[in-house]
């Protein structure tokens, strides 16, 4: 059933009280990726099983597959069915129509980013559309968040080294996260700290110090994209520092279809494919979400009775 706007309203509301007191209590949002409602069940389960405040958050690619008013839709079944504390993220949004649809769809969070499609877009260009959307989302009060640059990787699963020395050119930097910051008016900046997309041979690097120095520079929340692949202890302390939003969706992935060749291998003979994914899947999908909700300190932070 669709959300009246007085209903979004109230619930952008209490998403932005809740970014708030993340950071002031030092833990963070953990933004799991649907790809379908075996993942989605998944996700909600460990969220419920830990009393963890969680986003659920859909790319384009996920869209276009799903619908969003199906996904909002989707969403709110399960937050009814659980009783978990649970919003919506529009991940990586590519265009400002595309950004402005998600927030009329009643999602509490929107990333906006047109680098994602155009990554020769220029500063002028990913400003300006950050502005439209961050003065479009007046009309919920939905959280925007962006970056000024293309973010770097994929969520599959990657067979090159990184490049540490590549990437610290895109590092972000605390004058320009500032500058970005008071430029567009944005809730969240997306750091660029070395967390890159994906799953790669080697464990992901981040650069706690530069990232205290960012914090120290802008007064608005600040998000990790690409936390699959990267130790716990990693964010463990950027929690501390002042994350108040981390994305995991490769290493969810990986779970998904790891979990479901193996049991696809094993019971030959079983042709319904969904009593695998439920019996399966979903369990070693649920594990990932749930060491991550533990790492992002989110356990038992939940402000509504889980059933």
């Amino acid at each position: 059933m669709p959300l009246t706007l007085h209903q979004i309203r109230q619930n952008c509301q209490t998403a932005r009280a809740r970014m708030a007191q993340a950071r002031n209590q030092r833990w963070a949002f953990g933004a799991f990726n649907l790809d379908d409602e075996a993942t989605l069940r998944a996700v909600i389960q460990a969220a419920a099983k830990k009393r963890a405040p969680i986003l659920v958050e859909v790319s384009q690619g996920e869209v276009d597959d799903i619908g969003l008013d199906n996904v909002r839709d989707l969403v709110d079944n399960f937050k009814r069915d659980y009783g978990v504390e649970v919003y919506v993220n529009l991940d990586h949004s590519p265009s400002v129509a595309a950004a402005k649809a998600g927030i009329e769809a009643g999602f509490e969070f929107i990333h906006i980013d047109i680098s994602q499609a155009n990554h020769n877009a220029t500063d002028v260009d990913i400003i300006n559309a950050t502005k439209e959307i961050v003065d479009y989302a007046k009309l919920t009060g939905a959280l925007v968040e962006s970056e000024p640059h293309y973010f770097s990787g994929s969520s599959n699963l990657h067979n090159e080294t990184i490049d540490y020395d590549e990437i610290k050119k895109t590092f972000s930097t605390p004058v320009g996260a500032k500058a970005f910051v008071d430029a567009t008016g944005i809730d969240t900046y997306a750091a660029a700290i070395g967390n890159l997309h994906g799953k790669y041979p080697v464990p992901k690097k981040l650069d706690l110090k530069l990232l205290s120095r960012i914090r120290e520079a802008i007064d608005c929340n600040i998000s990790l994209h690409g936390g699959s692949d990267t130790p716990g202890h990693y964010f463990r302390d950027a929690v501390t520092i002042g994350v108040t939003k981390i994305n995991i969706n490769s290493d969810m992935r990986y779970a998904y279809r790891t979990s479901l060749e193996k049991a696809l291998e094993e019971h030959k003979d079983e042709y319904s494919v969904a009593k695998l994914i439920a019996r399966e899947v979903v369990p070693a999908v649920q594990a990932v979400v749930e060491s991550k909700i533990d790492d992002f300190h989110s356990a038992g932070r939940a402000v509504i009775q889980i059933h």
